[in-house]
Order: structure tokens, then C-alpha cells, then sequence
């Protein structure tokens, strides 16, 4: 089962051989594909062949490359992620839209709830006040409980002082996490054979991973606890590790532990499959651990 996040860092060539990824930079280095979940090209002065790019697409790895500011620009994901890709593309167009207004409101309560238990956990303020927008979430969430939620949300954990959008180190190592999440719930979309542009909910024509970002919300709060925890005073390397071991971090999903890598997976096959049967309310998210109070 893959697990490891591989992070190349230096100066080097990555090649394949006999189902290994081969790095030659000042030692040589060899790993077994069937391991490797995400591979994370953090440097521009990276060597990489073309046919060790080939096997990973065939095991479906999550490859990203980043910029020279080392953040997160491109993803590579394979052009036909499954054998039924077409039928699967077919079944998507063909999603209604109360079905799609139905899975949202699942999808934005899910996210509410699990920002409430990360209050909640850390002895915060408002976690309540969020469960009570969890409850009020419609079809197609049009009363904007999410966009209430999250206000509430990010003024009781980080403070009222705090705005999403402007460029400090919170909001820095907030956008690294959310972009690796986003770029492991793109890589299982396209392996069942979905498209990351047409969503549930996201719509824009020019974002080409609509779906992803639908269905990376209850994954969100991870990150948002993370970041807490660490409080960087300046997004640095050691926190872009933390960021990217929370794919090998184990929780809870379905009555059981997986690593958060797995657990994406196991949640967008469910929730595809959910969507495309017209059942999004069987959808299935991760445990809330916590006995919240009465």
C-alpha cells in the first residue's frame, strides 16, 4: 500500500529502474514505487526522465512541482485515470442538479462540523455557535452557512485580528496545506475516471479542478489544526514538512484508521459513487471523535 511522501529538495537526477524511482544527487537513493504516494518536486534545479514520470502516472502517484518560490504550480495527473474513464465522464455530465444541491449541503456540513470539533478540542470559543450552522445547512447551502461558519471560525482560532487572503505566515502555510489536499483529492478523482473541472458546487470556467475543491472541504480543518498547533512565525521549510506529513498521519474514518492519503481515496470513491448512484446523502465523512457538550 503507498504511504510515503517523497520530497526532492536538491540538485538531482530522478530516473526508473526496475520499479524503483532512482535519485542521484550527492548519494543514491532508491524507492520502491509500490510505496510512494505523492512525490513533491521542491526544487527547480531537478533532473527528471520521462519514463519515471510514465510509471507514476501508471500507479496513479501524485506528482506536484513547485516554482522557484517553492510553492506548489503544477500537478501531473494522467490523461485516462481508469479503464472506464469515458462512461464515468458520461455519468458526471449527466449529475442532476438536486442531486448536486443535496451532496453540497452534505459536503459543507461535514466541514462545519469538523471545524466545530477542532474548537471544540482546543478549548476554543464558537465551536456551539458551529454546530448549529452544521444543523442549518440547506440544499445547495443557499443561506451561505459555510461563508458564516467560516468567519466565526477563523476569528475564534486564530483570532479577530486575522483575515484569510492577505500574505502573512498563517495564511502562507494555510494555502501549502490546502493545495497538497487538493492535489491528492485530484489525483483519486481522476484514477476513478471523473473530470476535476466539472463539480458539484464550484463552477468557475476557469479553474480547472472545480470537483476537487468541492470535495476537499472536510479535509480542510486538518490543515487549520496543524497550522494552529505550529503558530509559524515565518513559513519555512520545517513547516512545509509538517504540511505534507499529514498524508501520513493516521485518523479515523468509517470506524476505522487509515492514513489521510488512504482516506482520501476511500472518501471520493464513496462520495463519486454516491453522486453518480443519485444517493448523496449516503455519503460517508470522516469520524468526529469528540462528545461535543449538550
Amino acid at each position: 500500500m503507498s504511504f510515503r511522501t517523497v520530497v526532492i529538495t536538491q540538485r538531482c537526477k530522478c530516473s526508473y529502474k526496475n520499479d524503483y524511482m532512482v535519485v542521484f544527487g550527492d548519494e543514491t537513493s532508491m524507492i520502491h514505487l509500490s510505496e510512494i504516494n505523492t512525490v513533491v518536486f521542491d526544487t527547480t534545479a531537478v533532473t527528471v526522465t520521462a519514463y519515471l514520470l510514465c510509471e507514476l502516472a501508471k500507479r496513479k502517484v501524485n506528482v506536484i512541482f513547485c516554482d522557484e518560490k517553492h510553492n506548489p504550480l503544477l500537478q501531473a495527473l494522467p490523461l485516462y485515470g481508469s479503464h472506464n474513464a469515458s462512461k464515468r465522464v458520461s455519468q458526471q455530465v449527466e449529475w442532476s442538479n438536486e442531486t448536486k444541491r443535496r451532496a453540497w449541503r452534505r459536503v459543507v456540513a461535514a466541514k462545519i462540523r469538523a471545524q466545530a470539533e477542532n474548537l471544540y478540542v482546543l478549548g476554543r470559543d464558537g465551536w456551539d455557535e458551529l454546530l448549529t450552522f452544521a444543523e442549518q445547512v440547506q440544499d445547495g447551502d443557499e443561506t451561505n452557512r459555510e461563508g458564516h461558519a467560516a468567519k466565526v471560525y477563523f476569528n475564534c482560532l486564530f483570532g479577530k485580528q486575522f483575515y484569510r487572503g492577505i500574505e502573512d505566515s498563517i495564511n502562507d502555510a494555510l494555502n501549502y496545506g490546502y493545495m497538497i489536499l487538493i492535489s491528492t483529492v485530484s489525483k483519486e478523482i481522476v484514477a476513478h475516471g471523473y473530470l476535476t473541472q466539472l463539480g458539484i458546487n464550484h463552477r468557475s470556467e476557469y479553474n480547472q479542478f472545480n470537483l476537487s475543491c468541492d470535495l476537499v472541504e472536510p479535509f480542510r480543518p486538518f490543515v487549520d489544526r496543524l497550522v494552529y498547533d505550529e503558530s509559524p512565525a515565518e513559513f519555512n521549510w520545517t513547516m512545509k514538512e509538517k504540511l505534507l506529513g499529514l498524508l501520513s498521519e493516521q485518523y479515523l474514518f468509517d470506524g476505522q484508521r487509515h492514513y489521510l492519503s488512504r482516506i482520501a481515496r476511500l472518501f471520493v470513491r464513496d462520495a463519486l459513487s454516491c453522486v453518480t448512484e443519485n444517493r448523496p446523502d449516503a455519503m460517508r465523512f470522516l469520524d468526529i471523535t469528540c462528545e461535543f457538550d449538550s
